[in-house]
């Protein structure tokens, strides 16, 4: 079995067993005795840092600490219908409201207001003084005042704004509204003051901040009246003349023409009416006529009193005829006379009747003319209200201009006089819940008591750590006493714990330890298999088509990968910074036991993203390039030149990000050295991130283990079903002098693999 703790190079003396070492690291128990034995220095030390601290805290200069508190509420009073701003509703809006108002407090303009009105810029604690200089003292002996120019005035100003701004702490209480000022001084009413001052300052430059605002909407807004003023009356300026150009005129409902066209509808129906009524009466008149009736019979004949007066006298003629004819013979010149009279009667009845019919004629084409003239008026009337019609589309958009003009001149006036009433209003709920009062109490410098045990801890720390920092640096030396104090019995007693004695000499060559390589299991759970030759299909090589185990897709967590991510770690710290690392997979059993892992090996070196370059060094067995050499169509890599000394052998490019160069024919010498110029064009050039050799199989020849010179890393390949300790032991005695090259085992826990007899069957 191989133990990784000892040195594999069997040359390399170890230490003698009986050889003392020194114990790295610290000893609780030992510090712990040192440390008691430097108890009173300790103690001293403790006490005189003790009295260092109250001594400092005696020359500070106190200072104290007045608090004023203010109410600031962001639902601030609604005095009008429309505020300027809107207010925050939730709470994180409310939250970031009272954030910005207590940076407010300690703004520039409050900070200034503050100065002016308390003369801060002429206190010497804040910066300020009496701002004399040498020639200013002496003309004020002789009552000469010199006052400060502008500059100088502005100088005192900044630095006393500088210094109120360090003596401010705003504090805002969390999930309140209520914001602490706290402001120091030397003096403690000096303090009270700044905080009632600071308040007040606060809450006059938010009443002037909202009256500002609202004073600024007032100007914007009323710098926009006379504009939209002006677009307003050149709007309803270009409405008015486009109506007397088109003729738009009438009642604020209808205009005149639709008004005329629905009048001429009316009268057109009545004229309509009175022809029918016409047409009626003269058709009715010419029936009677046509007819051997009484053409007196008809309505209008009836209610004349003409016709009435010629009927009677028609009567009483045709009575008379009557008469005589009973009386007298035909030829009786009375009798005729009679019956001239009753014909003349009736003739003269007729003719009225004609005249009747001539009027009722008239009254027909009267009725006819009527109504023709109506229509003809409709028709105009009709034209020009399509012609309205298709003005008034112009019409309707200046009417909507006018409108919209209208409209937002309106609410400008009413929100200029909004805001103008606005600026006397203030609308702020911020008040002061808590005034600032003279402290009795400093805050700086603390407490005698505390100052002094601060003092001591601290003091007693710094001693313990010097005197443990001196004892290891120099073991065997009193710190805090001198060496020639400490008896020789003491000395020669304590000498052997401190200073342990080698029994020999180290070794002038170090002994070189190999590192323990990386260990990995390949099972079956981490492995699917496939029909060899059944499933290839397609112009682009797979390597999970081959029948062999291969990682199963989808688990990036498997140990393996986990495994085989160190040993390529380990890999390329191992191997040169001039091109990608090489490793060769090399294994005691079978072949293609070996060939199985180094295909896994370079999946999981691709599923991380490497671009891996996979040769076949097994000239003998060649189990790889015969699997490789049926996937099907064979295409030049990534670098088409790379060959292993023909044009018939290729790299293969495979749709797992792996390139395969089969192995070519010939003898070892021959495929080594190809072998050694594939993989240093493949550094040279580039594009590969990792180099995998597959094999070659055991034993060596010289030709195989020159090829194995290039290798930056061996993994090693030990079979389960084989005896793993002696397969390692066989890998060991190969390599020789090469073992330090060892970057990992990996246990093949895989069933051996067994060729399907059926190749040349399909199936589903």
């Amino acid at each position: 079995m191989l133990d990784y703790d000892q040195p594999i190079n069997s040359q390399a003396k170890s230490r003698d067993a009986g050889e003392p070492r020194r114990s790295q690291g610290f000893d609780v128990i030992d510090l712990v005795m040192l440390l008691w034995r430097r108890k009173a220095a300790v103690a001293a030390a403790a006490l005189l840092c003790a009295c260092i601290a109250v001594g400092i805290g005696k020359s500070l200069t106190p200072k104290y600490t007045a608090t004023a508190q203010l109410y600031v509420d962001p639902r601030e009073l609604q005095l009008v219908e429309r505020e300027l701003t809107p207010r925050a509703q939730d709470v994180s809006g409310l939250a970031m409201v009272v954030d910005s108002e207590a940076r407010v407090i300690t703004s520039n303009s409050v900070l200034l207001q503050v100065i002016k009105n308390t003369d801060l810029d002429k206190d010497p604690e804040f910066g300020g003084g009496d701002g004399k200089s040498l020639l200013g003292a002496l003309l004020g002996l002789v009552g000469i005042e010199q006052r400060p120019t502008v500059e100088q005035q502005h100088q005192a100003t900044m630095s006393a704004l500088d210094a109120l701004s360090r003596h401010i702490n705003v504090r805002k209480t969390d999930r309140t509204f209520v914001v602490d000022i706290d402001v120091w001084s030397y003096e403690p009413v000096k303090a009270a003051m700044l905080a009632n001052a600071l308040s007040t300052a606060y809450l006059a430059e938010s009443k002037q901040s909202q009256a500002a605002a609202a004073r600024r909407a007032t100007r914007d807004l009323s710098g926009r009246l006379k504009e939209l003023q002006e677009r307003l009356r050149n709007a309803e300026n270009v409405l008015a003349v486009y109506k007397a150009q088109n003729n738009f005129v009438g009642t604020q409902d209808t205009l005149i023409a639709d008004q005329q066209l629905s009048a001429s509808n009316q009268r057109l129906a009545a004229a309509r009416a009175l022809t029918l009524d016409a047409q009626a009466k003269y058709d009715q008149i010419e029936a009677s006529r046509r007819n051997a009736s009484d053409p007196g019979a008809i309505p209008e004949a009836l209610q004349s009193p003409t016709i009435a007066n010629l009927r009677a006298q028609y009567a009483d003629a045709k009575k008379r005829q009557a008469e005589l004819q009973s009386e007298l013979g035909p030829r009786h010149p009375a009798l005729r006379q009679v019956e001239q009279q009753v014909e003349d009667l009736r003739r003269t009845i007729r003719e009225e009747i004609d005249r009747f019919a001539q009027a009722a004629k008239n009254d027909l084409t009267r009725a006819r003319d009527y109504e023709a003239s109506l229509n003809k008026a409709l028709d105009a009337q009709k034209r020009q209200s399509v012609q309205m019609s298709q003005a008034s589309v112009r019409l309707r958009e200046l009417e909507r201009d006018v409108e919209a003009s209208r409209d937002v001149y309106q609410s400008f006036l009413k929100r200029s006089r909004e805001t103008e009433e606005q600026e006397s209003l203030n609308t702020s709920s911020a008040r002061v819940i808590g005034e600032a009062t003279v402290p009795q109490r400093r805050t700086f410098p603390p407490a005698m008591s505390l100052l002094a045990m601060i003092g001591f801890v601290l003091g007693g720390l710094a001693a313990a750590a010097w005197i443990i920092a001196v004892d290891q640096l120099a073991p065997g030396a009193d710190p805090l006493r001198p060496s020639k104090s400490t008896s020789p019995e003491k000395q020669a007693t304590a000498a052997p714990a401190k200073q342990p004695v080698l029994s020999k000499p180290a070794p002038q060559a170090a002994v070189s330890v190999i590192e323990k390589p990386v260990i990995a299991r390949l099972q079956e759970s981490d492995v699917m298999r496939t029909l060899g030759g059944i499933l290839t299909g397609g112009q682009i090589a797979d390597v999970t088509r081959l029948g062999w185990p291969t990682l199963r897709a989808g688990f990036p967590l498997m140990t393996f990968l986990g495994a085989i991510r160190d040993m390529c770690a380990t890999l390329k710290k191992r191997a040169s910074a001039s091109g990608a690392p090489v490793m060769a997979v090399i294994g005691a059993g079978p072949s293609v036991d070996r060939s199985v892992v180094a295909l896994n090996v370079a999946l999981s070196a691709a599923r991380d993203g490497a671009k891996v370059l996979m040769i076949d060094a097994d000239h003998r067995k060649r189990e790889l390039s015969g699997k490789v050499t049926r996937l099907g169509k064979r295409e030049a890599g990534r670098l088409g030149w790379l060959s292993i000394g023909s044009k018939a052998t290729r790299a293969i490019n495979t749709a797992n990000g792996i390139s395969i160069l089969p192995v070519i024919e010939g003898g070892d010498a021959r495929a080594a050295e190809a072998i050694r110029k594939s993989v240093t064009q493949a550094r040279s050039v580039g594009g590969y991130d990792l180099i995998i050799l597959d094999g070659p199989a055991m034993p060596w020849s010289a030709a195989d283990r020159k090829l194995l010179e290039l290798a930056d890393g061996f993994l090693a390949v030990l079979p389960v079903h084989l005896d793993i300790n002696d397969c390692m032991e066989d890998i060991l005695s190969a390599l020789g002098g090469a073992e330090r090259k060892l970057v990992g085992v990996i246990l093949n826990e895989l069933n051996p693999t067994v060729e399907s007899r059926q190749q040349d069957k399909q199936y589903a």
